[in-house]
């Protein structure tokens, strides 16, 4: 497979599969009996979207199902088409094929919406079968209309063995390697560093190889090695693709669950990676609602400062606010009661209009008043405790509640305090 490349080319573009039967990994789609490989056993092939981190042989299996049902086949990047040029290939027809073209869109989640509607008429028509590859879950960053005509498949990264399995198929047939005589020893460790990307674990092995000393025979690949040509390689995070909410995710739901070392780890793997941390200190602002709420309103207070501080100052001293706010929000009390009764009384306002009563109204005008207008309105403040007990719902929705106090000291010092209230009020009748 390797034979008609020159030295120059990467060990990873050397190794790319020739067929699919030769692809490591991705079973759940192209073994026997799997989705794709009966799609193309029957001739066929739909529009795709497949959906999965880099390395992971996006760009090679669309190659290869286009190859498989003897299709024309052309890629493109939106990373640098505009819509004229791809409106130039949709409109190129192949005058040898019956059968439409396949165009494959890398990176096609940074389509905008108007590319993306071009790429529509195209795929609805039949003119083209779309595969696209994209890092980010396309439930965020393809249009539905686009999203709905076509199959979405994940990839999944490689696992350890199969890691292990790219390596020892490159030193066994790639035409350059298969010439030295190489130790790897490194296997583990290379399978760590590569996240399961194939690319990268053949990155690394491929540094390794031109790192080590020509003198040695044979050339022994350790784990100090691989340490030292990985470098950076320990540091991962992608703000533009899926991996960037599930990080966001983690770091959220260490601080609902009250962990603040990994609440700080999670945040720390964001601002190593390039996260904005306005981004996080927004993120923050709004668990401090949803997720502390009452049990401690300070809370709130301290995010919006945060937030406020963290753009006026920036990085790197903005990590040290983004710290206090993380530890500060992860060991406060928690509720979601508040959050619990606002979707519950949206919910409710989506299929009830009722009418607002006529002492609830504002009646600003002799007109306004002779029609009912505020009559039998109850001024609290002209009552004891500041407090008349008269009802502020439709009288179809009468004692209706959206909000229970949560089971915190400062939610049951304020029920204890409404309870009283109420209970001063009837010792008033």
């Amino acid at each position: 497979m390797s034979s008609t490349f020159h030295a120059d080319t990467p060990l990873a573009q050397r190794m790319r599969p020739s067929s699919l039967e030769a692809i490591i990994g991705q079973t759940h789609l192209l073994a026997k009996g799997a989705p794709l490989r009966r799609l193309v056993e029957q001739g066929h092939l739909p529009s795709i979207i497949l959906h999965g981190e880099a390395g992971i042989g996006k760009t090679t299996i669309a190659m290869l199902l286009a190859d498989a049902v003897n299709r024309p086949f052309h890629a493109l990047s939106a990373l640098n088409t505009g819509v004229k040029q791809l409106r130039e290939v949709l409109d190129t027809k192949d005058s040898l094929s019956f059968e439409s073209p396949v165009v494959f869109i890398d990176e096609i989640h940074r389509f905008n919406k108007a590319q993306q509607d071009a790429l529509l008429g195209a795929v609805e028509s039949g003119d083209i079968t779309l595969i696209g590859a994209t890092t980010e879950n396309p439930s965020f960053s393809v249009n539905n209309a686009l999203l709905s005509r076509c199959q979405v498949y994940r990839l999944e990264p490689l696992n350890s063995e199969q890691i292990h399995a790219v390596l020892e198929r490159a030193l066994l047939e790639d035409n350059i390697l298969k010439k030295l005589t190489i130790d790897l020893q490194a296997q583990e460790i290379i399978s760590q560093f590569a996240h399961g990307d194939a690319r990268k674990a053949l990155n690394l092995l491929e540094l390794a190889v031109q790192t080590a000393d020509p003198a040695q025979s044979p050339l022994v690949i350790d784990d100090e090695l691989i340490g030292r040509v990985a470098q950076t390689a320990l540091v991962r995070y992608d703000k533009d693709g899926e991996q960037h909410y599930d990080i966001v995710s983690a770091m959220i739901k260490s601080v609902r669950g009250s962990d603040p070392d990994a609440a700080l780890y999670w945040m720390a793997r964001m601002l190593v990676g390039g996260e904005p941390a306005d981004f996080i200190a927004r993120r923050l602002v709004i668990l401090a609602s949803e997720d502390i709420g009452n049990a401690n309103p300070n809370a709130l207070l301290l995010a919006d400062a945060a937030l406020r501080s963290v753009q006026s100052i920036g990085m790197p001293e903005a990590r040290i606010i983004l710290g206090q706010v993380v530890v500060y929000l992860a060991t406060s009390a928690k509720s979601n009661s508040t959050y619990k009764a606002i979707n519950a009384a949206m919910t409710l306002a989506e299929k009830d209009a009722s009418a607002v009563p006529l002492h609830l109204r504002n009646g600003v005008t002799k007109l306004m008043q002779n029609q009912g207008y505020g009559k039998g309105y109850a001024y609290p403040h002209d009552y004891p405790n500041h407090y008349y007990p008269q009802s502020y719902l439709p009288d179809n929705l009468a004692n209706t509640r959206f909000y229970d106090f949560a089971d915190n000291q400062r939610e049951q010092h304020s029920k204890q305090f409404i309870d009283w209230l109420k209970n001063q009020a009837a010792s008033n009748d």
